[in-house]
């Protein structure tokens, strides 16, 4: 025998509306909110491993004590006018050479399996990845950090104002996530962690070494001139130069913000679609 139960409803009264349960989509920029949540995790997972910071501080005072005092007599005859010439040179090394690390580390996490728990994960599939290049402006920011502090311990001057300066720096840390793109490509698309790091220095020593860096271009044979002046490095070394030191700034801040929003705008998707290939 079955009872069947009626609902009835008070006279002068009414239903309350039916509450729905929160959905996960309806909270604004839920991409957003998920890559700074991942950022947070890969800041907490660095300051966790402080070794990993080795190569950000240890790595430009070295290269600033190798190439002031073993080759600033040598190419501009006082080591004191080369550091001012090759201070902002050695930031746009130091950051460079630094992104290359994240693709090495990403490859590292989807051998272990560390990608799959995220698919678990309501989150979008890109989030993973851009926590991730977030995170890195931690690592560019120290880096940048250590390095003018050296600089200015061993005589260094900005020869322009603090509001340039600082956007030298900011300049050199956005070209650097601009690039990290391209390590997380590399991360994504290679099998072992070997070949992204030996592919990634394979790309950055013709760009870094490969421009003026080191010496004025009309200092190199002719061939080599023609490269160094369409060079992407070439352009934003003559930017941060001149944010920091003097010297022109408008074209080639220009012509690397030109430069990074391309790579952007090629790598980022890129990483993306490689990265759910693996990982499906």
């Amino acid at each position: 025998m079955t009872t069947t139960l009626e609902q009835t409803t008070i006279p002068g009264t009414q239903d309350p509306p039916p509450v729905s349960a929160p959905e996960q989509g309806t909270r604004p920029f839920p991409l957003l909110r998920h890559s700074l949540v991942l950022a947070g995790r890969a800041v907490r997972k660095i300051r966790r491993t402080p070794e990993q910071f080795i190569d950000v501080t240890l790595q430009p005072i070295i290269f600033v004590l190798l190439f002031v005092y073993i080759f600033g007599g040598a190419i501009s005859g006082s080591t004191h006018d080369y550091l001012q010439y090759v201070l902002p040179a050695i930031m746009v090394q130091t950051v460079l050479f630094t992104s290359l690390s994240i693709g090495v580390n990403l490859n590292t996490d989807i051998k272990k399996g560390v990608f799959d728990r995220f698919r678990s994960l309501p989150i979008g599939r890109s989030a993973p990845l851009i926590g991730a290049v977030s995170a890195e402006v931690v690592r560019f920011s120290t880096s940048v950090i250590v390095l003018m502090a050296f600089g200015y311990a061993l005589g260094f001057r900005i020869g322009t104002d603090p509001v340039s300066a600082l956007a030298g720096c900011l300049l050199a840390i956005a070209f650097a996530l601009c690039m990290s793109w391209v390590a997380v490509f590399l991360g994504t698309w290679l099998r072992e962690s070997g070949a992204v790091q030996g592919i990634g220095f394979l790309v950055m020593f013709p760009l870094t070494f490969g421009s003026n860096m080191f010496v004025p271009t009309s200092s190199l044979p002719g061939w080599m001139q023609g490269w160094v002046r369409i060079n992407p490095v070439t352009h934003l070394t003559d930017a941060i130069r001149g944010l920091l030191v003097g010297g022109p700034v408008a074209g080639p801040v220009g012509w690397s913000v030109l430069t990074g929003a391309i790579i952007l705008a090629i790598f980022a998707p890129l990483a993306v679609w490689t990265y759910r290939r693996k990982t499906n």
